[in-house]
């Protein structure tokens, strides 16, 4: 019987009035459980964040719910979703935030439920395959560019593949997951060698180390699980283009969710360079057959074809494709067709490992290859700047947009959970919203957003100062004012700083200059050091600057006296010469919305709101937000921007923000 058929489960029904409560009860008793196993106290805004999620899980309407640092958001969604009745899905952007839920929270959730619970639910974490060792290539070696399997040799990274080969024997014999997180430190380029794509798998029932594999027990363990952790690529992968990644599921929680477009839009963006095709050729000669046409070798040529056009197309957004271009991606996609068809068929009792890895290269271009000719309306092509050594310019290629595949492929078939410290930008979730698939309020699919505040008193904890006297920020990088006036803020805030800058130059160009001027401070720019060597530098001496670009304006955690002040150097708008931004702007703008608005603004409020979000992360945080970009005061924009950020107390008077930071400074010690 449906619920519009039986009275008693009709919307508003005294009976679903009293499941409703219960269930609220059960939230409230298991989320006080949870808080007090872990060690900490109510916060505000967290039972109401837990209650808008059950009832988001029990009516299908989706929810956008912004948290601020300190309120318990993780906590707020985790109950709820253990308690519901089927398979939910944590989604997050960041391997910090998923560490922190399965090694800490959704443990000390469990156990503090047990007397509350009829069973203990199960979870699991769920990555791609790359991100598990493989045990093939482990014990048979690794795929020269010829597709012979061959030893690495030893050295610097060699050591760290036999490193990592004998962790990856321990996590067999300890039962152990055997993904990236946990091995030893290692690069990329090591991991690489011990781990496979998708498509060079042989797959676990042809492998001979199928059995013992971590990427099979891990899919193992998520079918058997009440409660996934994932991340968003995974999660646009499995729903959004339809390659079955995780085991059927209800509802799903996505956490970071200002990361969301940016983390699809990387999962869906394709890149085709003619050092790939050359390597790709010269693994498929040593196994397709002998034919007149020579089809390797004739992949090979087309990868000429493709350097060829690639050099007569200037960098940048390709709106028009040359018909060079448009026969060379045609003949590199015909191309390597031909030689996946005339590679050999592999054998199920003796599957060959070099040959399954050759094949998925040449498949991967064919793809990618087919995908760039079709010149589709719904993608943007664009040539990519490299060095040489790298292999010089290359093509990529990426939706133009992603939400209406989230609204028809994701919101359209599940319960979803937006959830973030940053969703409502302007003042409002509209532009957020909408990003997402969701219309306006009262259209389908239906959905409601939900502030529950932040613990911190910004209007007593933080100043926003915008530096109205300075300059405009122009194109040449960092005027002579504002450096004197980073450095006349670092001086009085005696260090304590972190400097988010627009451009890696402005970053370098502001920490040399520091350095000159304040010598007796130690500052630090991003790319001198591995960004956790950085950061615990910061940490540990207060009379530290760290300045850098966008990798520091989200998820860098740093409470305390250490960081009193943060610097932002103009508001962080895309580049002019964005590809996908400005084709973004555009179409914006053809479907008579505002595209500056709409993505330049929407873009520069998200970040500046994660930048901001930087200085206080505890209610005895104190500090200065020195913003030396005059257009947040003078533009009409400027409302948006301001509106998108904390209440902070906001004034351009120099020498009160210098006061208060010497202040500050002064109380630290």
């Amino acid at each position: 019987m449906t619920a519009a058929e039986d009275p008693a489960a009709s919307p508003g029904s005294p009976a679903q009035a009293a499941d409703s409560e219960a269930s609220a009860s059960e939230v409230r008793k298991v989320l006080a459980a949870a808080v007090t196993e872990l060690g900490g106290q109510d916060r505000p805004g967290q039972i109401e964040m837990a209650e808008a999620v059950t009832a988001s899980l029990e009516t299908g309407e989706h929810l956008l719910a912004q948290a601020g640092t300190g309120t318990g958001k993780s906590l707020a969604y985790l109950v709820p979703a253990l308690l519901h009745q089927d398979r939910v899905v944590i989604a997050t952007a960041t391997l910090a935030l998923q560490h922190q839920l399965v090694e800490r929270d959704i443990p000390a959730l469990i156990e503090a439920a047990e007397h509350v619970l009829e069973q203990t639910p199960a979870y699991a974490v769920l990555k791609g395959r790359s991100n598990y060792a493989c045990l093939h290539r482990i014990r048979e070696g690794v795929p020269d560019d010829q597709g012979a399997l061959v030893e690495v040799p030893v050295g610097s990274i060699g050591s760290e593949v036999v490193e990592l080969r004998a962790w990856a024997e321990e996590q067999i014999q300890s039962n152990g997951p055997g993904d990236k997180d946990h091995a030893p430190r290692h690069t990329d380029q090591a991991w690489r060698a011990v781990s496979v794509t998708h498509r060079e798998c042989l797959g676990a029932l042809r492998c001979p180390f199928g059995a013992e594999c971590f990427a099979e027990a891990a899919k193992e363990k998520a079918a058997q699980a009440d409660l996934i952790v994932t991340n968003h690529s995974l999660l646009a992968i499995d729903a959004i283009e339809g390659i079955p990644m995780i085991p059927e599921y209800d509802a799903v929680v996505i956490d970071e969710a200002h990361e969301l477009i940016s983390r699809i839009t990387q999962a869906a963006t394709d890149e085709l360079s003619v050092p790939e095709i050359d390597r790709a050729a010269r693994r498929a000669a040593r196994h397709v057959r002998e034919t007149e046409t020579d089809p390797a070798s004739r992949l090979a040529e087309a990868g000429d074809s493709l350097r060829d056009a690639i050099a007569a197309t200037p960098p940048g957004r390709v709106d028009t494709a040359s018909e060079q271009l448009q026969d060379a991606l045609a003949l590199v996609r015909d191309s390597a067709r031909a030689v996946v068809t005339a590679f050999p068929k592999d054998s199920d009792q003796t599957p060959d490992p070099a040959l399954q890895q050759a094949k998925g290269a040449v498949q991967e271009i064919a793809k990618v290859a087919e995908r760039m000719a079709v010149f589709s309306e719904a993608d943007v092509l664009w040539v990519a700047e490299r060095d040489a050594s790298r292999g010089g310019n290359q093509l990529c290629v990426a939706p133009l947009q992603v939400r209406e595949p989230i609204r028809e492929k994701l919101l359209g078939a599940k319960t979803v959970v937006f959830t973030s410290a940053t969703l409502k930008l302007g003042g409002d979730f509209d532009a957020v919203a909408g990003s997402f698939g969701l219309g306006p309020a009262g259209t389908e699919p239906t959905w409601r957003g939900l502030d529950v505040g932040s613990p911190f008193d910004y209007g007593k904890q933080a100043i926003l100062y915008v530096a109205a006297h300075l300059p405009r920020p122009g194109r040449d990088g960092l005027s002579p004012e504002a450096i004197d006036e980073i450095t006349a803020l670092v001086e009085a805030a005696e260090g304590r700083t972190l400097g988010l800058f627009s451009s890696r130059r402005a970053a370098e160009a502001a920490a040399a200059e520091v350095r000159d001027r304040l010598g007796h401070l130690t500052i630090l720019a991003q790319g001198e050091a591995q960004l956790a060597e950085l950061q615990r530098q910061f940490v540990s001496d207060p009379h530290t600057c760290l300045f850098g670009t966008l990798g520091l304006w989200q998820g860098l955690d740093v409470p305390g006296d250490t960081c009193q002040l943060v610097i932002i150097d103009r508001i962080p708008f895309p580049r002019p010469d964005d590809p996908l931004m400005s084709a973004r702007a555009r179409a914006a703008d053809k479907e008579g919305r505002n595209g500056f608005m709409s993505v330049s603004a929407t873009h520069a409020a998200l970040l500046l709101a994660q930048g901001t979000g930087r200085l206080i992360r505890t209610t005895s945080d104190r500090g200065v937000v020195a913003l030396l970009d005059e257009r947040i005061a003078s533009a009409r924009y400027g409302s948006f921007l301001t509106a998108s950020l904390p209440p902070m107390w906001r004034t351009t008077d120099r020498a009160t923000v210098l006061k208060a930071l010497k202040r500050l400074a002064g109380s630290a010690g």
